[in-house]
């Protein structure tokens, strides 16, 4: 048996190398916290960005188009949102799960493997439900608002590009490229349907919800397929050539119970505008939709949080590395809260003047957006919750949350929407967010043990 030191005794280990050892575990840490923070901050400015481009479009349309176009146009536009968010199969959802997973085992097939198999099923997906949903549109037409027809027709041309769109974003998020993941979605193809419009009224020809859904087809198409050109020259300086490994049908598995959350959200947050609709005119969908876009700066508090921490959730679970993962957890809802607070009171300070931009009648929207503002502070108050779940394998009990949220949501809106209109609606939305955060809560610490809320945040049991 070999000996080290003098006389064989093994000689303690110097302190000086615990020290160095511990400060290159805080460097690293530290390193991550600036990475995810950096990540966040690039993501809240291109959508801040985003925000004011589509705020710019939108203030124009109205005012070209008419409220009753306008909201014949956004109608049109939620479903189009709606069938993208859904159709991708919540394979842009796993980006998260499984390239973190495949890097970490070296993986490369498999890693190879998803890259390309991912963006195919999804762009396929996009397609079958495109030619569907033309199917079904004109199998309608004699249900179908005359004046919903061909704009239906263009959202559905758009719904390939959407649902690429959402997988490229997911895995662009995953190597932290948050310029590939937003850009092309948030400002190109805001900027391309902004000035296609404008160049269409500058030509002198008259504007409708048709034309404005035909540029808009034009413009997601533009934007993705920069985006795909972005995000294979950025997995090339990554990723070397090889060969490539599918498993279309684990990635589906783990996908499908994360689309059913991810769906049922969607829909949590776009009833409000579908049920509003079939109760009450064009317009008065146009002014709700107004109030809503004017708050929309505080939903990207919380998208910039799940898009910068998802991935960070994912290493920290399988990593066994509880306490990074609850002191993580705890320090993300508290800036995702008190951010979320602070926009939302600025926003409601200057509501009024800002709605007035849209026209004269749309300030009427003001209160529904004081209403909206407690349904958002309540979601925040748990930060990016549903992501954290379903980056450690409890999306399926998740599904219960958003199933009572969209319960008490579209029961609401059935009782409220017909009497009190835009008001009815906003109450019946901030209800089910209300439903969803304590839902969610109670989830987290029954099944992980993590203390989600903005009130002692840091106390773990």
């Amino acid at each position: 048996m070999a000996l080290s030191g003098i006389d064989g005794v093994r000689p303690a280990p110097s302190k000086g190398v615990f020290a160095q050892a511990r400060a290159r575990i805080e460097a690293v840490l530290r390193s991550e916290h600036l990475a995810t923070q950096k990540a966040a901050g690039v993501a809240f400015a291109v959508r801040v960005a985003s925000a004011g481009i589509v705020f710019a479009s939108q203030i124009l349309l109205a005012r070209w188009i008419g409220d009753s176009e306008f909201g014949s146009y956004v109608y049109v536009l939620t479903w189009l949102v709606l069938a993208g968010d859904l159709v991708h199969l919540g394979l842009p959802l796993t980006a998260q799960r499984f390239i973190p997973q495949y890097n970490e085992a070296n993986s490369l097939d498999l890693l190879r493997g998803y890259l390309l198999g991912s963006r195919l099923l999804c762009l396929g997906a996009g397609i079958a439900t495109a030619i569907g949903g033309g199917v079904v549109v004109y199998a309608l037409e004699n249900v179908i608002e005359r004046s919903l027809i061909i704009p239906f027709y263009f959202a559905c041309l758009a719904v390939p590009a959407y649902t690429l769109n959402f997988m490229i974003d997911g895995l662009a998020r995953s190597y932290n490229w948050m310029n590939v993941a937003l850009l092309p979605a948030y400002v190109v193809r805001p900027l391309v349907l902004l000035g296609g419009v404008v160049a269409i009224r500058v030509a002198g020809f008259p504007l409708d919800a048709s034309d404005v859904l035909a540029v808009l087809a034009t413009s997601a198409w533009i934007a993705v397929l920069l985006q795909l050109v972005q995000l294979d020259r950025r997995l090339r300086r990554v990723i070397p050539p090889g060969p490539r490994r599918y498993a279309p049908a684990l990635w589906i598995k783990v996908a499908l119970p994360m689309v059913l959350v991810w769906g049922l959200y969607t829909l949590l947050t776009s009833m409000d505008v579908l049920v509003l609709k079939y109760f009450r005119s064009a317009e008065e969908v146009a002014h709700y939709f107004a109030a809503a876009k004017v708050l929309a700066l505080v939903a990207m508090v919380h998208f910039a949080a799940s898009a910068s921490t998802a991935h960070r959730f994912s290493a920290y679970h399988m990593a066994g590395d509880r306490d990074g993962l609850a002191a993580f957890a705890a320090t993300t809802v508290r800036w995702v809260f008190w951010i979320s607070l602070v926009v939302s009171l600025a926003l409601l300070s200057i509501g009024r003047p800002v709605l007035r931009l849209f026209g004269p009648e749309f300030e009427s929207g003001y209160p529904v957006m004081a209403i909206l503002a407690l349904g958002m502070l309540a979601r925040a108050s748990v930060g990016p919750i549903e992501r954290l779940l379903g980056m450690i394998g409890h999306q399926r009990v998740c599904a219960v949350a958003y199933v009572g949220a969209l319960a008490v949501n579209f029961s609401a809106c059935l009782l409220l929407a017909p009497p009190y209109g835009a008001m009815g609606a906003a109450v019946a939305t901030t209800a089910g967010f209300v439903v969803e955060s304590i839902l969610l809560f109670v989830i987290a610490k029954r099944y992980a043990g993590l203390h989600m809320f903005i009130w002692s945040p840091a106390r773990q049991p």
